[in-house]
């Protein structure tokens, strides 16, 4: 089965970005079942990469090897234990038995997401090509992990782009239980790998909460979007004067106050507050309150570039109101994970908030996602986290 492009079209292949969109296409061979294997040709028919096939989507096909060589269980073992070895190398087991084992495009397995959670793992599938490989690959990660237990979650928006439905459910072995429990740094934490965000926990910012908990001594601390309370436990543990914790969610408000009686940090110290966080940044500010840091990681305001004009007021509001509420001297960690909204953007948007709420600030680092979430050169849109750790003059 084949698809051939357009004159010019293959330019994107050849810097080996896995991506092919629809009106890059000007042939596909009739009765391609979605998620089938597709070689992609050049207009004058030169083999460039081999494919899985989205009929509905407008990124039409994925590539899964530039190489011409079968794709089969055995090529996903390859990739699978390269993913594996990655891991291994950048050592994430030394701070955290909670970590992601394959990242997408990122280890060359466009559509799936899978997290390792001490002894479970959680996979996602995001593509019609996913979806097609799914029982082999969930077969390739217990052979290869040893771990017997996968649960899909499998119920995130961009699977309709896909003509897809939601699934979840467990996927191989037989445990239900819906909260696990995992390390971090030394502290624990309890995770809802059946409801949670993305596969239950935000696995992405595990050396940023350490961060946070290394400037968070002897500081008044408030933790905006705070979901189960990752930053809040961290900056508890390492010595904060006082943490207030702020979501919309009153189930993750339980979780976090289990992970803070699990973890004996001072719950005296700790306030939670359930709230739109914009109308309490504004009633804060209102009342006059300031805090010594300032905790910004709201949800993806701009999963595309369509979005970014909307989720730029949106992060610049939020923003401006941090700066406001934050003493001579404070810090400000500040996050995007809107895969529309770039880095170069994400300051600028800062940038403007500082200078509309009449302060002057300076960004001492730049962060971003772990280390167990690679980033393909050849596929930026993998760097979607973006942070800045700001100190307010």
């Amino acid at each position: 089965m084949k698809i051939i492009l357009n004159p010019g079209r293959e330019k994107s292949l050849l810097r080996r970005h896995p991506w092919i969109f629809a009106s890059a296409i000007i042939s596909v061979d009739m009765e391609i079942v979605p998620g089938a294997t597709v070689d992609l040709l050049s207009s004058e028919g030169k083999f460039l990469a081999r494919a899985s096939y989205s009929p509905i989507s407008q990124i039409r096909a994925r590539v899964w090897t530039f190489e011409d060589e079968s794709v089969d269980k055995d090529f996903f073992r390859r990739k699978i234990q390269t993913a594996i070895e990655l891991r291994k190398m950048s050592r994430v087991e030394n701070h955290t038995n909670a970590y992601r084992l394959l990242h997408a495009e990122s280890d060359g397995m466009p559509g799936f997401v899978v997290d390792q959670y001490k002894d479970m793992l959680v996979l996602q599938s995001t593509t019609a090509g996913s979806d097609f490989w799914k029982e082999i690959i969930a077969d390739v990660l217990v052979e290869e992990t040893g771990i017997q237990n996968i649960y899909e979650r499998s119920d995130v928006d961009v699977r309709e782009l896909e003509g897809l439905k939601p699934i979840t459910g467990v996927l191989r072995g037989t445990s239900t239980d819906p909260q696990l429990q995992i390390t971090e740094y030394n502290l624990k934490f309890n995770v809802d790998i059946q409801h949670g965000h993305k596969t239950g926990f935000y696995l992405d910012q595990c050396a940023n909460r350490q961060r946070v908990g290394e400037f968070a001594k002897d500081r008044d601390v408030l933790n905006c979007f705070c979901y189960t309370g990752g930053f809040s436990i961290h900056a508890l543990a390492n010595g904060a004067k006082s943490v207030l914790s702020v979501d919309s969610s009153a189930d993750a408000l339980a979780l976090l106050e289990e992970n803070i009686a699990l973890n004996r940090v001072p719950a005296d110290r700790h306030t939670s507050i359930e709230g739109d966080v914009f109308q309490l940044l504004r009633k804060f500010r209102d009342e006059n309150r300031s805090f010594d840091m300032i905790i910004l990681d709201p949800p993806k305001f701009a999963p595309t570039a369509a979005h970014a004009e909307k989720a730029s007021r949106a992060y610049k509001d939020i923003n401006l109101l941090a700066f406001k509420l934050l003493r001579h001297g404070g810090v400000l960690f500040t996050y995007s994970c809107s895969g529309g909204i770039d880095a170069a953007l994400f300051q600028k948007i800062v940038a403007s908030a500082a200078l509309d709420a009449g302060v002057d600030a300076r960004i001492i680092q730049h962060l971003s996602q772990g280390s167990d979430h690679p980033v393909s050169l050849h596929f930026p849109e993998g760097a979607y986290l973006k942070g800045l750790v700001c100190v307010k003059g």
